[in-house]
């Protein structure tokens, strides 16, 4: 089936086919689309003409099931899904895996002649998974991320970096980029309005930062939720937001929460509420995610999950109720609401905590030439 890509997303797979293809290029590229860009599409291009084995991993169940059915219009033949959580194990000429599962079979991968990692901010160049397989796979690879920073630290403390320097690293070089705002202009993605709407008493000075640099302690979290009523605080938003007196209802409200407690508190006081975490069972977890995309359930409150890979365009409205120091992870929530949809004009990001004030808008994240 023939796909018909936007301009920057053939681009993007045409500087990614020449990466490949040059045998005088010996190191690792890395391709920056903003999220909502349709990685997905570029992806499956990039594997459908290279005319070799391509292996592609994914971070999680859900991107990869994406992943694979975009790969399934543009050419259903010689692919395979390689994932536990996915219940399929097999291996074709363009394989889409998760990393938990093929790092016990590298083996089986020897013969593969690409490789292509989305979400790739998540590969740790000093240890883990990724860093196992790769040095035992000797092959190009080429990196797809909107957020492509990772945390490092050092005896001065901790700082972001951008992937292509920190030190050691996997991926060299920025083969292209577009940014946020270009996007924006072109209407691909749908405008978003920013509410920063801390509850009264709120006070970031109290947060404590981990011993890692990455984020605040939950202890310190935990501590000024407790002294403000974070909890009631919360209740009274989204219970506004199902309401709204302008702008008519909303399409659905996801709330990304910290701890189970905000969450379990909102099922507690709006009928029909429903939670989503990690110890959430797949098929329960798709059922809820099903109800609230055809509106039957109108209020989702997740704990820990859906901060990528979450496809629904139509969500007009998120809640972020819990801070972050991480630039990929408000990146990634902002994201769930900017897809853009015929019947979306605008989204509201509502957040609870300072974050909008520590990071700004998304359409001002900029990307210079270089990294």
């Amino acid at each position: 089936m023939k796909i018909q890509l936007r301009d920057y997303q053939k681009a993007a797979s045409d500087k990614a086919v020449a990466f490949f293809l040059d045998p005088g290029i010996k190191c690792n590229g890395v391709i920056v689309i903003p999220t909502g860009g349709g990685k997905s599409w570029i992806i499956a291009d990039i594997a459908n003409r290279l005319n070799n084995s391509v292996l592609i991993f994914c971070p999680s169940r859900e991107i990869l099931i994406q992943n694979y059915e975009k790969m399934q219009n543009i050419c259903p033949f010689d692919c395979a899904v390689y994932s536990a959580s996915v219940g399929q194990k097999n291996i074709a000429k363009i394989t889409f895996a998760t990393i938990g599962s093929a790092i016990n079979h590298i083996n089986a991968f020897e013969h593969f002649r690409y490789i292509i990692v989305d979400e790739c901010h998540l590969v740790n160049a000093k240890e883990g998974m990724y860093k196992t397989f790769l040095s035992a796979i000797k092959c190009k690879l080429i990196g797809l991320s909107a957020t492509p920073y990772r945390l490092s630290s050092n005896r001065f403390g901790s700082m972001l970096k951008f992937i292509t320097r920190t030190n050691p690293k996997v991926f060299s070089k920025v083969i292209y980029h577009v940014q946020v705002s270009t996007l924006l202009d072109m209407g691909f993605l749908a405008n978003v309005e920013y509410f920063p709407m801390s509850p009264i008493g709120w006070n970031e000075l109290n947060l404590q930062i981990n011993s890692t640099g990455a984020d605040y302690t939950d202890k310190s979290v935990l501590k000024e939720y407790y002294r403000i009523d974070f909890y009631g605080y919360l209740v009274h938003i989204v219970q506004r937001l199902m309401h709204p007196k302008i702008g008519g209802k909303r399409k659905g409200i996801l709330v990304f929460t910290r701890f189970l407690k905000e969450a379990e508190r909102l099922t507690w006081s709006i009928p029909g509420c429903a939670i989503v975490s990690g110890d959430t069972p797949k098929n329960e977890r798709d059922r809820i995610l099903e109800a609230f995309k055809t509106g039957d359930i109108q209020v989702v409150a997740n704990v820990g999950v859906l901060v990528c890979g979450f496809d629904y365009p139509e969500l007009d409205t998120v809640v972020m109720a819990r801070p972050t120091m991480s630039l990929a992870m408000y990146y990634q929530i902002v994201g769930r609401c900017i897809r853009p949809h015929p019947d979306k004009r605008s989204a509201w990001y509502i957040d609870l905590c300072g974050n909008i004030n520590r990071f700004g808008k998304v359409s001002d994240l900029r990307l210079h030439d270089g990294g």
